[in-house]
């Protein structure tokens, strides 16, 4: 069954965060080393969680104010609570647009699934707007499916059928990209199809958001 429509996960698939650090300068810590440390926190911070937070992880992305809670309690537990005040700054830096980078083929992705004739779709396990981000570099979707405006979350299957009834396309003709298999792989529980591109730098990744188009028959 052909492709009608697609549906993309946002951070590590369309989009990287590579923070403005540049603030660190004036503090004698390596503003370099610190942005990524500051990625692979907020990419994957659940290990520094403190243990009484631990319950509140699953809920991060529906409410925002437990996300910003168990996040400032993972940084500081990572020690990027040296100075009074880091914590919230690494947080907030997280949150603007500007933050966030495009992988170098995601304009080409959505450009050829508009030229196909496919409507798109951004589904993310999230906790503000992006909307903003996609209106930075100029990028128009068709909807996106935000966890904390849905109050579900990927992989649970609720939030797929949403997705899908917004881009107006049925599950079997919809393809989920994403990067990960657990969670953006959910898709294939409600009859969706999946690619996986792998969560890495943009500059380790230039073209896999238009080969995973490709894979499955999309071409515009």
């Amino acid at each position: 069954m052909a492709i009608r429509g697609v549906l993309f996960d946002f951070s590590s698939t369309l989009f990287r965060l590579e923070p403005d650090v540049s603030w660190l300068e004036d503090t004698g810590l390596d503003p370099h080393e610190m942005a990524e440390i500051m990625v692979q926190l907020t990419l994957a911070p659940s290990r520094h969680l403190p243990d009484d937070l631990r319950p509140e992880w699953d809920r991060r992305d529906v409410d925002p104010e437990t996300h910003r809670r168990v996040y400032l309690a993972a940084y500081r537990s990572a020690g990027l609570d040296a100075r009074p005040g880091f914590a919230e700054r690494f947080y907030d830096g997280m949150l603007v647009p500007e933050a966030w980078k495009p992988y170098p083929d995601t304009a080409e992705a959505l450009r050829m699934a508009r030229a196909a004739g496919l409507p798109v779709g951004v589904l993310s396990n999230i906790a503000w707007d992006i909307r903003p981000t996609f209106a930075l570099h100029g990028f128009d979707v068709d909807a996106f499916v935000l966890s904390f405006e849905e109050g579900v979350v990927k992989p649970e299957k609720k939030i797929f059928e949403i997705a899908c009834e917004r881009i107006g396309v049925a599950p079997a003709e919809t393809l989920m990209v994403g990067d990960s298999e657990e969670a953006d792989g959910g898709a294939t529980a409600l009859g969706c199809r999946f690619a996986r591109v792998a969560p890495v730098a943009p500059s380790e990744r230039p073209d896999a958001l238009v080969k995973a188009l490709i894979a499955h028959g999309v071409a515009g």
